[in-house]
């Protein structure tokens, strides 16, 4: 086994890119910008923003990038063609060309795949390495190549993906990625050929990319570590094409509170993880696995008897680490005990800071409960449940009060011959003591019903002319009642100052569930300005 005094493993997050390919899931541009700065927030070292030049969304993405505090921003690409010099190659001057200073490069390391899929030589496809990596340090700040294939291609021809590694590391490599693409490798394997690698290369800069075809990701990873491997690449929620990838909300806590690693993410932003989790979730407009390790609903829940009892005696006993470690709660089914130590958390990732025994906190407790039963969800709506604690704590000042309002949608054909839907949204709010009405149209009847209400408001508070609304998701939360559904919606805003914010609201009438998020996405942003009502 490799010897290394380092105890700092370094995470690599993929999910915007690797995680993309997953079947159904289809970032858009804030979907990303959102989940970048998530990642940022919890810690994560090395944030992977996309492939420039292979779609439109990631071009746009990577046009303007989002402001890391804590991560590295990386692009991702591959080495050179063959028959192409490296500064010849479009995609390299594609990867190149990013605000991103760190850029991560894959090539094949497996004998076959040399042969057969690229079809060159392989002394060729060594040259391709060294071509591409060497150049790339000097014009970016870090450089890591990721070996394609290498565990197959360590099994076929331990010497040719070897000789691949030590290229690459050798050209000025930060990091030398070895990929369990296909997923069939194993943990004794993986240990064993990592220690093999080790020997050749520091492990100080060794990484690990596994997918789950096996289920064996997550525990190849952590083998791949206790070798020497001191970099994790995976993606949130394991999500990755076929079975997924390395799921870094397991990974996370199970070095640092389990094998006693540093990594970038403190112990206090450790308790951000199952709110990290449940918002890309909630970005997907899907429910979030209850039974997932450490974050799920049910990863700490009790179910009467005999557990119920050691647990309230010493929770160590079916508890394997503290919920709250991990931004979970534990749940006693019979005697719902979770949340406050949740919400005290949020509260304090909001800025309001109040004491743990403040009667007031049991209210609020009880009224998130009431309202997720309902069907909100707060893990991707922020502003939403910061103004719900602010309502319950503090005060909101009422800012407008709705009367009335209506959305019409015309569907006909215009002059043109062209079928064609048009919104137009009525409404009436008393604004600072005075009955004002507005009429807009829009695209669609949410963005109607926003361009008029912002109409009737903006005379009063001329502070929400730069505010937008660049994100709208709907969910059926009862799919079994049809058309009487009950729908959740996200709305996602943002001002000229770059601040944005979610806000929730919920509702069996879609229109009526974007008005409540509209709401809250206007008072969020005017409470945030310090307009006054």
């Amino acid at each position: 086994m490799a010897k290394t005094n380092d105890k700092r493993v370094y995470l690599y997050d993929s999910t915007l890119r690797d995680g993309a390919q997953t079947q159904g899931v289809d970032f858009n541009v804030n979907d990303k910008i959102a989940i970048a700065r998530a990642l940022d927030e919890l810690g994560i070292d090395y944030v992977e923003g996309g492939w420039p030049g292979a779609n439109p969304t990631d071009d746009a993405f990577f046009a303007d990038l989002p402001d890391l505090k804590n991560g590295r921003m990386t692009a991702f690409g591959m080495t050179r063609r063959a028959g192409r010099s490296a500064e010849n190659d479009p995609g390299l001057t594609a990867l190149f060309a990013t605000k991103a200073r760190v850029v991560c490069m894959v090539g094949k390391t497996w004998d076959f795949q040399v042969k057969v899929a690229l079809g060159i030589d392989m002394d060729e496809n060594v040259r391709m390495i060294d071509d591409s990596v060497r150049p790339a340090t000097k014009k970016m700040d870090e450089v890591l190549f990721d070996a394609e294939h290498f565990f197959d291609g360590y099994k076929s021809d331990p010497a040719y993906a070897l000789n691949c590694v030590k290229t690459a590391f050798e050209a000025g490599a930060r990091w030398v990625v070895l990929c369990d693409t296909n997923g069939g490798t194993l943990p004794d394997e993986v240990e064993r050929i990592v220690t093999e690698v080790a020997k050749h290369v520091p492990g100080t800069s060794i990484g690990i990319h596994c997918h789950n075809d096996t289920e064996n990701a997550v525990a190849n990873s952590l083998a791949a570590v206790r070798a020497g491997a001191r970099q994790i690449q995976g993606t949130v929620n394991g999500l990755g094409e076929r079975c997924g990838n390395a799921n870094l909300i397991s990974i996370l806590p199970s070095l640092m509170l389990k094998m006693g690693f540093e990594t970038g993410v403190s112990m206090d932003e450790l308790s951000r993880l199952t709110h990290t989790s449940r918002l890309l979730d909630e970005r997907l407009n899907r429910a979030p696995n209850r039974h997932a390790a450490y974050v799920g609903e049910a990863a700490f829940a009790h179910k009467g008897g005999l557990h119920v009892s050691a647990v309230e005696k010493d929770p160590r006993c079916y508890e394997h680490v503290p919920p709250e470690s991990v931004g979970n709660a534990r749940h006693i089914v019979v005697s719902d005990q979770a949340g406050r130590s949740n919400v005290i958390s949020r509260l304090r990732d909001v800025g309001i800071e109040v004491a743990s025994n403040d009667p007031r906190i049991g209210k609020l407790v009880e009224d998130v409960k009431a309202r997720e039963f309902d069907g909100y969800a707060y893990d991707g709506a922020e502003a939403s449940f910061e103004l719900l604690a602010r309502h319950a704590l503090e005060t909101v000042p009422e800012y407008f009060r709705l009367s009335s309002f209506r959305v019409l949608d015309e569907r006909r054909w215009n002059a043109r011959g062209n079928l064609v839907t048009l919104s137009e949204a009525t409404i009436k709010v008393e604004v600072k003591g005075e009955n004002t009405m507005a009429v807009a149209e829009g695209n669609g009847p949410v963005n109607a019903l926003d361009n008029a209400l912002r109409k009737a408001l903006i005379p009063a508070y001329p502070t929400l002319e730069d505010m937008r609304l660049i994100d709208y998701k709907v969910r059926i939360l009862t799919p079994g009642e049809g058309t009487k559904a009950v729908t959740r919606v996200v709305i996602e805003s943002a001002d000229a100052k770059g601040n944005r914010w979610s806000t929730v609201g919920v509702s069996t009438n879609v229109i009526d569930a974007s008005f409540n998020a509209l709401y809250d996405a206007i008072t969020y942003k005017l409470f945030a300005a310090n307009a006054h009502a």
